[in-house]
């Protein structure tokens, strides 16, 4: 039997493509021997010796913007994961930092999490501490309840600038967005894709950039990011959809507007990061 199915066997807590990751980090003994080879057969006579995952590593103190005994509102800095995505976590994520704030209840890695930011973007994330506040909040972001606001700063292309022109202070992107099947880790504007909406408003510009403030009214992965690229507005920063730079994708959720468990209706905002002001 090969090595990772025998390993899955043995440990079912763990998926089999978790134990891969495992052997080829070096996890893995065969009868004394570290084998970083996923497929090496296994036989009945071979002792396997195995270093199973440990938790989360280096916990992060995160911004709370607010709190009580059902939500979590975060400031989330740029670069720090929402939640791992698979069973093997090498990373302190938004996830982890709720649960650590919640009382004991059973949850997977994606824990409190009732929508998610891209690693590399700022700003307001609400989770939730149990489970009837997740389904709460869960059910107004599937609603389009739940009004959420960013700000980007972008570059603007000869085709961005046709689009200023065209559309002036305030216009609004509807192209639909699907995944590329040639990079499945990334979407495109594709007429069979889902529905997309952004709502775009333009602050200031200097020069060659702007700053912008967006409202999605739909939730597409990477919606913002690839709206703006699509009209000739790539956002600073952005490594996939946008021109590379040194500091850190420039696009920050600003504010969300919710109505939290208890009822009340409430708009949290995160402070603008000094990147943004200085640039």
């Amino acid at each position: 039997m090969r090595l990772d199915l025998y390993l899955a066997t043995k440990f079912p807590e763990y998926s089999r493509s978790t134990w891969a990751k495992l052997i080829r980090r070096g996890s893995a003994r065969l009868n004394g021997a570290v084998v970083s080879d996923s497929s090496q057969n296994v036989k009945d006579s071979d002792v396997v010796t195995v270093d199973k995952p440990d938790a989360a590593v280096t916990k992060l103190d995160l911004p709370v913007i607010f709190e009580d005994d059902n939500v979590v509102v975060i400031d989330k800095p740029a670069g720090v994961l929402t939640h791992s995505k698979g069973a093997l976590n090498e990373e302190f994520t938004v996830s982890d930092f709720i649960r650590g704030r919640a009382a004991a209840e059973a949850g997977d890695n994606r824990f409190g999490i009732v929508h998610r930011l891209d690693r590399a973007t700022s700003g307001v994330i609400i989770g939730a501490k149990n489970t009837a506040a997740r389904k709460v909040l869960q059910k107004q972001f599937a609603e389009h309840k739940a009004k959420k606001t960013y700000l980007a700063v972008v570059d603007i292309s000869p085709l961005g600038q046709k689009t200023l022109a065209k559309n002036g202070a305030e216009f609004t992107i509807d192209l639909p967005i699907g995944r590329n099947p040639k990079r499945p880790s990334q979407f495109r504007v594709d007429a069979k894709g889902k529905p997309a909406t952004t709502e775009v408003k333009v602050v200031e510009t200097i020069s060659t950039k702007a700053l912008l403030e967006l409202r999605p009214l739909t939730g597409r992965t990477h919606q913002l990011r690839v709206h703006l690229s699509r009209v000739g507005l790539p956002i600073v920063g952005d490594l996939i959809y946008g021109t590379p730079n040194e500091t850190r994708m420039m696009l920050h959720a600003w504010q969300l507007e919710i109505t939290i468990p208890d009822g009340q209706r409430k708009t949290f905002k995160a402070k603008v990061p000094n990147e943004f002001k200085q640039l």
